[in-house]
C-alpha cells in the first residue's frame, strides 16, 4: 500500500535529531516497514501529479491556521477536494482542521486558549476500524478548533475542551483527529519547553507537563489509523 504524507510544518530544528520530522513520527506510528511511503513538501507546494498516485494521504501537524491566505494552504484544499473518493485520508490537528474546512466546515482561533499536554476524549461514535474503548488519551498542541461539521462528516471523538475532537465521513474513505497520536510524550515536552514564555505561560506549561506522565493511547490510535487505511 502506496502511503503519501503531505508534510504542512515541521518541529522546532533543535528537536529534528531527536524525534525527526512529522513524517518521521507518521512512519515510525504506523510502521516504517509496513506501507510504501511517499512523503509531500504541501507547504512548500509539492504534491503527486495526480490525486491517485497513493492509495492513502496523511495531512500532517502545522504551525499555520487553515483560515490563513497563503497559496500553499489553498493549494492543500484544491488537491484534497480533487483527491476525495480516489484516495483515502487522515488528518491529525491541522490536518484535520484543512480537511474540514476543505470539505465545507469552519474552524476559527478558539477563545479557549491552548489546549497542550494530553487530553482525554470520549469516544461517541464506535467505527469499524476501532477497538472497544470507551475514551482514549492523547498529546495535544493546538489553538485552533474545527466549530462547524462539515457535511458528510459524524463525530467519533470529544471533550468537553474539544468538541469535535476527531470526524469520520460518510460520503468518502476519509478521517481525522485534534490530537497528536503521533507524539511522542518527551517531544510534546520538549515542545512545551521551546513555546514556555513565548506562546505559553509558565503555570500553563508547567500543567501540560505534569499531564504528559500517564499513559495514553498512542498505540491504540495508531492501531486504529492502520486498521481504517487496511479495511
Amino acid at each position: 500500500m502506496r502511503i503519501g504524507i503531505l508534510k504542512t510544518g515541521r518541529p522546532p530544528k533543535p528537536a529534528i535529531p531527536r524525534f525527526g520530522t512529522y513524517p518521521d513520527m507518521f512512519m515510525n506510528l504506523l510502521g516504517r516497514d509496513a506501507y510504501d511511503w511517499r512523503v509531500y513538501a504541501a507547504d512548500e507546494g509539492e504534491y503527486p501529479d495526480r490525486p491517485d498516485a497513493c492509495d492513502a494521504y496523511i495531512v500532517t501537524g502545522s504551525a499555520a491556521g487553515v483560515y490563513e491566505d497563503d497559496p500553499w494552504i489553498g493549494q492543500l484544499f484544491d488537491f484534497l477536494r480533487a483527491a476525495k473518493g480516489r484516495a483515502k485520508l487522515v488528518g491529525v490537528c491541522f490536518g484535520h482542521q484543512a480537511m474540514a474546512q476543505a470539505f465545507g466546515g469552519q474552524v476559527v482561533k478558539s477563545p479557549k486558549g491552548w489546549g497542550i499536554g494530553e487530553h482525554a476524549y470520549d469516544i461517541v461514535s464506535r467505527e469499524p476500524w476501532m477497538d472497544g474503548a470507551a475514551a482514549i488519551r492523547l498529546p495535544a498542541s493546538h489553538q485552533d478548533q474545527v466549530v462547524e461539521v462539515p457535511p458528510g462528516a459524524e463525530v467519533v471523538a470529544a471533550s468537553a475542551f474539544t468538541p469535535i475532537a476527531a470526524l469520520a465521513w460518510r460520503d468518502q474513505p476519509a478521517i481525522s483527529m485534534q490530537p497528536h497520536p503521533e507524539f511522542d510524550p518527551a517531544y510534546a515536552a520538549a515542545l512545551i519547553e521551546a513555546r514556555r514564555g513565548k506562546v505559553y505561560a509558565d503555570d500553563e506549561a508547567d500543567r501540560a507537563l505534569a499531564s504528559l506522565g500517564r499513559p495514553d493511547d498512542r498505540a491504540r490510535v495508531g492501531g486504529w489509523i492502520r486498521a481504517f487505511l487496511l479495511g
